[in-house]
């Protein structure tokens, strides 16, 4: 048998148990770093009463960014104890490491903001896939209907079937359409001669009848009412009506008012106004 290197076994009771903890700590931190993100994952997909789909969309993302973050993190650390154990000069190493992060950073710089936007949108919930969003971003004004979103960037289904894609670091302002209660507004104009307590009465009347309508209780969660008189314009007075609804029934709720207040009113005799067509510096006779 080929005798033990004396200089290994001075070497391995010198460094041999330093070695061995620091794989052992590193090994135990992480099991309970992944543990600590499980449970965090657990926090974050919530009850089975909540949307359950995008809780869960929203938990596996932000938790496999925190696990990966952190195991890096940890074995990196690891690994420098490990080469000093070995006798390794580790200064050039960190100051090549410092410059190369550096480099990194100048070069990478609107790729971390935008993982770390994206980040912060799925962690504070801000929106998800399916909502409606209108975004201010450094590009401009944007709207649809998001239909993927990672760490990285938003993708954007506008109305008319453009796809936008847009990196979250540019995202300025979140206008979200599809959370927790949206308000139908509608203008309806009358004319000078009408009696607007008369056309007040007509609308309550209506208004009476759609909240007892069954196709009407899961949109409308209140009102229809009548604000009263908005503006007076040149030939007629605008009188506006509102309605909170759920958010993805706010356009359909503004077009079942309009023809429904539109037939009520013919029934009633109410006249809509008719602008006039006669043009600048032309007699209304000419």
């Amino acid at each position: 048998m080929l005798a033990k290197s004396p200089d290994f076994g001075a070497w391995f009771e010198e460094h041999g148990l330093p070695v061995l903890v620091v794989l052992g700590v590193a090994i135990v931190v992480t099991l309970v770093a992944r543990l600590a993100v499980s449970r965090f994952r657990r926090r974050l997909e919530g009850t089975v009463s909540m949307t359950q789909e995008h809780s869960l969309q929203r938990a596996a993302t932000v938790t496999h960014a925190l696990s990966t973050a952190v195991v890096v993190v940890i074995w990196a650390l690891a690994a420098l104890l490990l080469l000093d154990q070995v006798g390794v000069n580790l200064a050039p190493l960190i100051a090549g490491a410092g410059v190369a992060g550096v480099a990194l950073g100048f070069g990478a710089q609107s790729v971390v903001k935008d993982t770390l936007s994206g980040f912060f949108i799925l962690l504070e919930s801000q929106f998800g896939v399916g909502d409606v969003l209108e975004l201010h971003t450094t590009g401009g004004p944007m709207s649809g209907k998001v239909e993927g979103l990672t760490l990285r960037v938003t993708t954007l289904r506008a109305f008319d079937g453009t796809l936008h894609v847009v990196p979250n670091g540019n995202i300025q302002v979140v206008s979200n359409r599809s959370r927790g209660w949206a308000r139908a507004i509608v203008d309806v104009r009358i004319g000078y001669g009408e009696d607007v307590e008369r056309v007040r009465q007509i609308l309550d009347d209506l208004f009476e009848e759609i909240r007892m309508d069954a196709g009407f209780k899961d949109w409308i969660m209140d009102g229809p009412s009548v604000l009263g008189v908005e503006r007076m314009a040149d030939y007629a007075l605008e009188v506006r009506i509102t309605a909170d609804t759920r958010p993805s029934k706010r356009p359909e709720v503004e077009r079942q008012l309009r023809e429904l207040i539109a037939k009520r009113l013919d029934q009633q005799g109410i006249k809509r106004p008719i602008p006039s067509v006669a043009g600048p510096g032309t007699s209304p006779a000419g």
